[in-house]
């Protein structure tokens, strides 16, 4: 049976929470006031005639004339001065009302909504696969440094590490798609199109954490904890669960926080890539076509959704660790 909290624990815990919450809450604001000024400043300072582009996303380059985007132009109000549409834009978003794509005419609400969905499906499968892949391999490397599989892991994780992820996906659409014919090289809609995608972004966030689980276990293995455990008749086995695992696991979920950069930034080009319908490939064709609105609304919910995935990593560090909820 489980022991419940005293009243002191109970308050501590929840000061411990609040302590990771609250700061996030502050970090969420400040990042949805910083994305959307800065991708409202660099599309309004991009080249070339946003009117003209967004007519080219409605109708289609061989349509487009002059009247076409003067309409484009009236119709959207784009002849007013930048600082009034920026303060429009501040207001709508303090309403929680990120406007209507400027090519489709639908919510971005709703689009988002819709692309979101596919984005975090496949964020979903590439950190699962990451940590099927890289924390055991690190964890049985930790357990005996310096050894075959130690050097032989450093090495594969170094070059994963360092390849973009489009270089990583090629090479894999090269060897299952075009070589062995065992998997499709892009689209969406069956299981098989996922592989490929969550593959790519798996292998360079398993080539980290890796590395982060073998340092880990190896810390874990010579400290004073660990070999008494074995000294007091602990077989290696039960001692790995019941000492080493969790100990390890602590600077592994943290430095999930570092590796979500790279899955949201990878993202994008993997999307884009494998033609995945995600929040990356939209974003993509949201800066070609000057749909302000779209790029502006993508971009805050890939900041707003790093903040989240960094909160959820610091709740289950909480989980983990006693001492930060005994502090």
């Amino acid at each position: 049976m489980s022991r419940a909290l005293s009243p002191s624990a109970t308050r501590r815990w929840t000061s411990g929470l609040g302590g990771v919450l609250a700061p996030r809450l502050f970090q969420a604001g400040l990042v949805a006031w910083m994305v959307g000024t800065l991708t409202f400043v660099l599309t309004r300072a991009l080249p070339g005639d946003m009117a003209y582009r967004i007519a080219a996303g409605r109708y289609g380059d061989d349509m487009v004339n002059t009247h076409a985007a003067e309409a484009v132009r009236a119709e959207l109000a784009l002849d007013q001065p930048a600082l009034n549409a920026y303060f429009g834009w501040l207001w709508d978003l303090m309403n929680f009302d990120l406007g209507r794509s400027l090519v489709s005419g639908e919510p971005v609400m709703r689009e988002l909504g819709h692309q979101l969905g596919h984005s975090l499906g496949l964020a979903l499968a590439a950190v699962l696969l990451s940590l099927l892949i890289g924390p055991p391999l690190g964890l049985a490397a930790g357990l005996r440094p310096k050894g075959a599989l130690d050097r032989i892991s450093e090495v594969v994780a170094s070059v994963l590490r360092a390849l973009p992820p489009f270089a990583v996906g090629l090479v894999l659409v090269l060897v299952f798609s075009v070589t062995l014919g065992w998997l499709p090289a892009a689209g969406h809609g069956r299981t098989a199109h996922t592989i490929l995608p969550a593959l790519t972004l798996a292998l360079a966030l398993a080539a980290v954490s890796s590395r982060v689980a073998r340092n880990a276990m190896a810390d874990v293995a010579q400290a004073p904890y660990y070999a008494f455990s074995r000294t007091k008749g602990l077989g290696e086995r039960l001692s790995f669960l019941r000492h080493g695992l969790r100990n390890a696991a602590v600077p592994v979920v943290a430095y999930l926080g570092v590796q979500l950069v790279y899955l949201i930034e990878g993202v994008v080009v993997v999307e884009t890539l494998f033609a995945w319908p995600g929040i990356g490939h939209a974003l993509v064709h949201a800066i070609v076509a000057r749909d302000v609105p779209m790029i502006q609304g993508t971009a805050l919910v890939m900041g707003l959704l790093f903040v989240v995935l960094n909160t959820l990593v610091d709740l289950v560090c909480h989980l983990l660790d006693p001492r930060r909820r005994t502090a």
